[in-house]
């Protein structure tokens, strides 16, 4: 029997799975100190995803292992796009770090602008260059009881660069400034982060506390002779003392091997 309207009849598909849509493609490469973050057989660069419902590229590229914080262009077939771009199928993605030697700003990056002040905030792997990075007059927040929640707020709170050897911390949606520690070694460390951040000239050393990050204020011996040990009082006249924790500094025996860190530091 026949439709009265006309139409004809289509066959409906009884039993069996639905055939599936081949899946999506895209290409991408990562450049020059990224590939650090890829999976060994990926350490030339390239990479090729796979995906079925299209998603931004700030996700595509994290899924790969690279945090957000460590690029600053992105570029889907040659044209530079930011990280809410949706990924195509059959898309070429070049993903590049930041630039040291060329200037980009005619075309989109993707971090935000530098903070006006260089200020950094540790996670608990990174006690001892905390330290470090006091000792030549960095404000470096440390302390080895904070939660990766905790991190992320005084970070972001606080406008300071989060410096971690999680990779994972660093993708968290909320961290706008942040940085992957490379090097184990603290001085190392140190080196790197000055490096990296173009510090060398910004050197300020003996300035803070390596305790606790508060500032150092020259101090009459006369007013802390009584906290001072009977050798150190009768060798020393110079003294700096913490406004926070009201730690007393002079040039011991340890001054030598701190100035030769603080050496290394000016000429990272």
């Amino acid at each position: 029997m026949f439709p009265g309207n006309g139409a004809v009849d289509t066959p409906v598909r009884s039993g069996g799975p639905v055939p599936r849509r081949p899946a999506k493609h895209v290409e991408l490469r990562f450049y020059a100190e990224l590939k650090d973050f890829l999976a060994a057989n990926h350490r030339s660069g390239k990479v090729g995803r796979t995906f079925d419902v299209a998603g931004s590229v700030k996700d595509m590229i994290e899924a790969c292992g690279v945090p957000h914080t460590e690029v600053d262009l992105i570029l889907a077939n040659g044209e530079s796009v930011d990280f809410s771009y949706r990924v195509g199928d059959g898309d070429r993605i070049s993903v590049y770090p930041v630039f040291e030697a060329f200037d980009i700003s005619s075309i989109a990056r993707v971090r935000p602008q530098p903070l006006r002040q260089t200020r950094f905030v540790l996670d608990g792997h990174l006690g001892k260059v905390a330290r470090y990075l006091r000792l030549v007059g960095f404000d470096s927040s440390y302390a080895n009881t904070w939660s990766d929640h905790e991190l992320v707020s005084i970070s972001t709170g606080q406008h300071r660069i989060l410096l971690t050897r999680d990779v994972g911390l660093l993708k968290h949606g909320a961290v706008t400034h942040g940085y992957f520690v490379r090097a184990t070694e603290p001085l190392r460390q140190l080196t790197e982060i000055v490096d990296r951040f173009h510090l060398a000239d910004c050197v300020a050393p003996f300035t803070r506390c390596m305790q606790c990050n508060g500032l150092l204020q020259p101090v009459e011996k006369a007013e802390i002779a009584h906290r001072l040990p009977p050798r150190t009082r009768d060798h020393f006249d110079e003294y700096r003392m913490c406004a926070s924790c009201q730690r007393i500094y002079w040039p011991g025996s340890h001054h030598r091997r701190l100035t030769e860190i603080v050496d290394q530091a000016r000429q990272a």
